[in-house]
């Protein structure tokens, strides 16, 4: 087909002349509100990419103003470009500069934060933002006062840093029905589990070493306690699913209580413990959940390491896919950044280089069509089920089943009570974990099984005959 003559281009003929591109329309005017991490990221890489940049968008791009607190350190941020820049230690006057096109929010925060938003797309200027928790708690109403006034609110950067998993599920799945995601969405925690898995270390000593490292900060609540990777989730849920934001309905557990022995004993079975974000649909009703889980280490998504984020998108047509990448940083961050603003940009030259009008819009639907979904209760939540027990043998006793004949039968019969079948028990010896000397372990692995009647389980295990505390408990997701 390709060879046959009428496919292929027609010669220029003589006078003809290519559009004049980035070089028809003056540079698309961006005042931006934060100068830290990836505030200075995205100027860096304005400048560093301007050519490809300005071809790829049709115009340039280019920072008119900033807000600081610090205006001194935002000036050495700026070097030489800060005298063509306003800077200001006023946000909101960015928020409506009369010169700017397009406003970036890359300060974070929640409550200034939204008026900032809110007035921007008052003043009819399109938003590009990296903040997560603001979208995660005030998103539904910003998407709704962004699509009445026809103007873009772009989040790329907000969900998983250079990975654009919001372009995938709103445009590249658009013709899918998404039945399930899940992923890792907090480099954070993913670099502590790592440090876990590889090095033995107890949770205390991983996190001591991600802040040393600039991956954690100093207070990392947010992080280690699955709060950031809620805000995430709750953003791609609503995305695949068609739902209002539904950040305040998740089920959020973290890592803090993790032990070194739960990532030892799964990795001895073959597992590796991950923070997973998990989105499904369940009839008319989601599950909504972020907290640790067992993966098969055979896993892909289970090889991801270190500050890496991945997340699985399973659509009913283009079947599972996995999206990898840095999931935070200047650079990565950064990316995503100056990517909304390059569909901005396109956008106004699309239409001429009139006000950017709302293409696509922020959750990919009208609001008026989201349809508000019951969020399943974590009781109600159906899995498998990893448990860790520790042993309390008489002296004397071996350390093998012989000896621990009791607290098998009896956790097993627990279990087989609740309604949760056994796939696997096993005593367990750790030789030294996290440096330190270990009792024996009963390990369980169940079936699928209802979530409050094992952890009613795990809460009753110290009750039992030969088990000397409450049982670690984790689910178990096998991504399929």
């Amino acid at each position: 087909m390709f060879n046959d003559p009428q496919w292929r281009p027609v010669p220029a003929t003589a006078g003809t002349t290519a559009p004049s591109g980035s070089g028809a329309l003056r540079p698309l005017r961006v005042g931006m509100i934060g100068i830290g991490t990836v505030g200075r990221g995205t100027w860096e890489l304005l400048a560093r990419n301007q050519a490809d940049i300005a071809a790829r968008a049709g115009r340039g791009i280019r920072v008119v103003a900033v807000a600081a607190r610090d205006l001194e350190r935002a000036a050495r941020v700026l070097g030489d470009g800060a005298a063509s820049v306003d800077l200001t230690d006023d946000p909101m006057r960015v928020a409506t500069h009369p010169d700017v096109d397009v406003l970036v929010e890359v300060a974070g925060g929640i409550g200034a934060a939204r008026g900032w938003v809110a007035a921007a797309i008052a003043h009819g200027k399109p938003v590009v933002t990296a903040n997560k928790a603001l979208l995660a708690v005030h998103g539904n109403a910003l998407f709704a006062q962004a699509e009445a006034r026809g103007v873009p609110l772009a989040y790329e950067a907000a969900v998983a840093g250079g990975i654009p998993i919001v372009k995938a599920l709103r445009e590249g799945a658009a013709a899918n029905r998404v039945e399930w995601l899940a992923g890792i969405v907090n480099g954070t925690s993913n670099y502590i589990l790592s440090r876990m898995r590889a090095a033995g270390l107890a949770f205390g000593d991983a996190l001591a070493e991600a802040q040393v490292l600039g991956y954690a900060e100093a207070d990392p609540t947010f992080d280690v306690d699955g709060i950031d990777a809620a805000h995430k989730t709750a953003l791609l849920a609503a995305n695949a699913f068609g739902t209002p934001v539904g950040f305040d309905r998740a089920h959020v557990e973290g890592i803090r209580g993790l032990d070194a022995l739960d990532v030892a004993a799964a990795a001895h079975w073959g597992y590796a413990v991950k923070l997973l974000g998990i989105a499904r649909r369940h009839g008319e009703a989601v599950e909504l959940r972020v907290h640790p889980a067992l993966v098969p280490a055979a896993q892909l998504v289970a090889q991801v390491e270190g500050a890496m984020n991945a997340v699985l998108v399973h659509g009913d047509a283009q079947g599972t896919l996995l999206h990898c990448g840095a999931g935070a940083g200047a650079g990565p961050t950064a990316s995503a950044v100056v990517a909304d603003l390059i569909d901005v940009a396109r956008q106004t030259v699309a239409q001429a280089g009139g006000p950017a009008r709302c293409a696509v819009l922020p959750l990919g639907r009208p609001v008026d069509t989201l349809v508000e979904r019951p969020v399943v209760a974590m009781d109600e939540v159906v899995t498998r089920h990893f448990l860790r027990v520790p042993l309390r043998l008489p002296a004397g006793s071996p350390a093998g089943e012989g000896g621990a004949g009791a607290a098998l039968a009896a956790l097993a019969g627990a279990l087989a009570q609740a309604g949760a079948g056994v796939e696997r028990l096993e005593v367990w010896q750790p030789s030294c974990v996290a440096s330190e000397a270990a009792a024996p372990q009963l390990l369980a692995l169940t079936r699928p099984a209802r979530d409050g009647a094992v952890r009613a389980v795990a809460a009753a295990a110290a009750g039992l005959a030969g088990c000397a505390a409450p049982a670690s408990h984790l689910r178990v997701e096998l991504l399929d």
